[in-house]
């Protein structure tokens, strides 16, 4: 304990007499901000054209695919999460889409896609290592939030913008369902989408 407090009063008398001194202004308010510039996607609306990132196994190159490209033809379920690993992420959120593929197919959706902001390598072994993979759902990393920007649902703050959870159907394109967790996560999960269908 006495070597703690010897170090700890070293390192700041260390810090005090630097000649580099750095002063770091923090904002007055550090709550997390959600995107206000652009309105909140509705039904009705076009998922726009934007690039994301696939991850590949075994820490192969990232494969670039145009969001509108991938979904142009089809009817898809695409949901958006705030942080692959995550507790509420992990436990119930993308675990109901998991379970919920055969019932979302049986619904005449073609595909479903799991979105988040972090990085196409993290999406990747997230997908593989919950089972999303096998089940079937594509693990697309909106790394820039671009995407969720363009649909009115990031979180701006702090270093990582991150996506707010929402889940959507779209055909051809074109949004046709769209769940927001405003009240309530288990307002985005697979057996509130499936109740609409």
């Amino acid at each position: 304990m006495l070597r703690f407090i010897l170090l700890s009063a070293l390192a700041v008398a260390g810090l005090a007499f630097s000649p580099h001194t750095t002063t770091t202004t923090l904002p007055s308010s550090t709550a997390l901000k959600m995107a206000s510039s652009v309105e909140e996607v509705k039904v009705g609306d076009t998922i726009p054209s934007i690039t994301l990132a696939e991850g590949a196994a075994d820490y192969g190159s990232p494969t670039q695919i145009d969001i509108a490209e991938l979904i142009k033809g089809k009817k898809v379920a695409i949901f958006a999460v705030p942080g692959a690993f995550t507790p509420g992420c992990s436990k119930s959120h993308l675990p109901s889409f998991i379970t919920a593929q055969e019932d979302l197919k049986s619904k005449g959706v073609e595909m479903t896609i799991c979105i988040a902001t972090n990085d196409a390598y993290v999406m990747e072994a997230w997908g593989r290592t919950s089972g999303g993979a096998d089940a079937g759902i594509r693990f697309l990393s909106d790394s820039n939030a671009e995407l969720s920007r363009a649909l009115g649902l990031s979180i701006e703050g702090g270093i990582l913008v991150r996506s707010q959870r929402y889940s959507l159907i779209a055909e051809d394109g074109v949004v046709t369902h769209y769940f927001s967790a405003a009240k309530q996560s288990s307002d985005t999960w697979a057996p509130n989408v499936l109740a609409a269908l």
